[in-house]
């Protein structure tokens, strides 16, 4: 259960102000639906969190444990500063599609989390911890918890987010992390 509230949390605060958040209400202005967005949002996140948890319990194997130790909890501090970044997202990225809101949700999230700092921050967590479901559905509910209620809500709240509150306090979380792995015996 820690891994997976580790997880979530860790993900949830990251993901404020990231670029798939504000896809999100990209899409929800676009598509002014929430259960094709929601659905599209769910199935991208299991299959991109799934994989980058798959490669992060590979690098967990493959390298020391002494040195993962280092190299995860500079990642955690990596990730701290890398989250008072902010995201922007330009108007390219909105996308347009025959196929509908799910399937354009879907490939748009599924693309947006390629590299981006919550799937990293997955790569980190399930090089961390076990077990790799736990980290994969706490992953997936802190996206959840971050884009659904901007997809419900759509534009209309969006401006009256605290964004740059929501980064410092998932910077300073990543921090702790980082401290915490970095200073364990």
């Amino acid at each position: 259960m820690e891994t997976f509230l580790i997880a979530t949390g860790a993900v949830a605060l990251a993901e404020i102000g990231d670029k798939t958040q504000l896809l999100a209400l990209l899409l929800a202005a676009r598509y002014r639906r929430f259960w094709p967005p929601a659905w599209g949002i769910l199935v991208a996140t299991v299959l991109n969190h799934a994989l980058a948890a798959w490669l992060g319990s590979l690098v967990a194997q493959w390298v020391p444990e002494a040195t993962l130790r280092w190299l995860v909890g500079l990642s955690f501090l990596a990730m701290a500063a890398w989250t008072l970044k902010p995201d922007a997202v330009d108007d390219e990225a909105a996308p347009t599609s025959r196929y509908g809101a799910f399937i354009a949700t879907t490939l748009a999230f599924f693309l947006a989390e390629m590299g981006d700092k919550t799937q990293v921050a997955t790569v980190v967590l399930a090089a961390q911890y076990a077990p790799l479901s736990a980290v994969i559905l706490g992953t997936t509910a802190g996206m959840l918890l971050a884009n659904l209620p901007v997809v419900a809500l759509g534009a209309k709240f969006a401006h009256r987010l605290p964004l740059r509150l929501a980064r410092w306090t998932a910077a300073a979380v990543f921090a702790v992390l980082g401290l915490w792995v970095l200073l364990r015996a």
